[in-house]
């Protein structure tokens, strides 16, 4: 199944594990935001563009 993330909205990442490495991310606008889910919303942001986003993602550097 296939399924897209919602936009416009902040969810948790599916890579995240519990409380170890919890990632939000936001999805809209052309944007990308991620925070740590850990700061119930108040800590920092680090905001992408869509297609800086997109090569981070296919660059594959996270899997390490």
């Amino acid at each position: 199944m296939n399924s897209h993330p919602p936009e416009r909205v902040w969810f948790k990442s599916s890579r995240s594990e519990g409380s170890k490495q919890c990632v939000e991310v936001f999805l809209g606008d052309g944007l990308v935001g991620v925070r740590d889910s850990k700061d119930d919303g108040t800590g920092p942001e680090l905001w992408f563009p869509d297609d800086v986003w997109t090569s981070f993602l296919e660059s594959g550097i996270w899997k390490a």
